[in-house]
């Protein structure tokens, strides 16, 4: 699982859960700007953007995630950028929440990326010009909500895990997070409701509208590109400057 690849070569990126909603726009605009690019899921979708590629993997398994990345050196030389996007789950309230449903979300939403983490660290730090890992975390590790116990708590970890990894790696391999707010996708749209409950959560940002999928790829294409070389360790806050509190709204009431 050695990398190959010289200067010249089109960089490589690999995109977990990228078959769908903001993984598959982060994917598409990686390919884009000229990376060749995978992206992993447990069930192939059939179809993907042009130029990138499926292997089929769980990476809650640390073996399919080790292989999952050796896939992509095998296909591309290298590996220049690794995003953990895999993750969710179903917000049930903490009091009755099973073992097995706290256990799965942990496991996907902070074990998971460590294991891809693991093995992209190992190639990257053979290649002279490093590499780069973004996790895609949540607003609920800073705020969370009734119901989001186990999720929030697996991304208070991932934002943790970030800054002691872009620790221990640097310099030759640098780790930030990109701290999505509420985006607006197929998911979250079922799970709000109608078009009337859209425009009622895009009211509480102060940007007057919820993220798109592609406010979050915009975030990992900066922390991609020269202009974020200094930067390690960091969280970047993709939110519409946050929510606008409860208090404010029973004040004028």
């Amino acid at each position: 699982m050695s990398p190959s690849s010289s200067a010249s070569d089109p960089r490589a990126a690999l995109v977990t859960g990228g078959t769908r909603g903001i993984g598959r726009t982060i994917a598409a605009r990686l390919a884009a700007e000229g990376y060749q690019v995978m992206v992993c899921g447990r069930n192939d979708p059939g179809d993907l953007p042009d130029g990138v590629s499926f292997h089929r993997a769980d990476v809650r398994e640390p073996e399919q995630a080790a292989s999952l990345v050796a896939a992509a050196v095998d296909a591309f030389g290298r590996l220049d950028l690794a995003v953990n996007n895999a993750g969710g789950g179903p917000p049930v309230p903490a009091a009755t929440a099973s073992p097995n449903l706290v256990t799965a979300i942990v496991r996907l939403n902070l074990l998971a990326p460590f294991f891809v983490a693991q093995a992209a660290n190992a190639v990257m730090q053979l290649q002279p010009s490093g590499g780069l890992i973004v996790n895609i975390g949540s607003v609920s590790a800073l705020r969370p909500a009734p119901g989001t116990a186990a999720y929030a708590a697996a991304k208070g970890g991932l934002e943790v895990l970030t800054r002691a990894l872009a620790l221990e790696w640097a310099p030759r391999v640098r780790v930030n997070t990109v701290t999505a707010g509420v985006v607006r996708t197929d998911d979250n749209a079922a799970h709000y409701g109608d078009e009337a409950a859209l425009a009622a959560v895009a009211a509480t940002v102060p940007l007057g509208r919820m993220a798109t999928p592609d406010d979050v790829a915009d975030a990992v294409l900066l922390l991609a590109s020269p202009l974020a070389g200094y930067v390690n360790g960091a969280s970047l806050l993709v939110d519409g400057g946050g929510q606008l509190p409860r208090y404010s709204d029973a004040a004028h009431a």
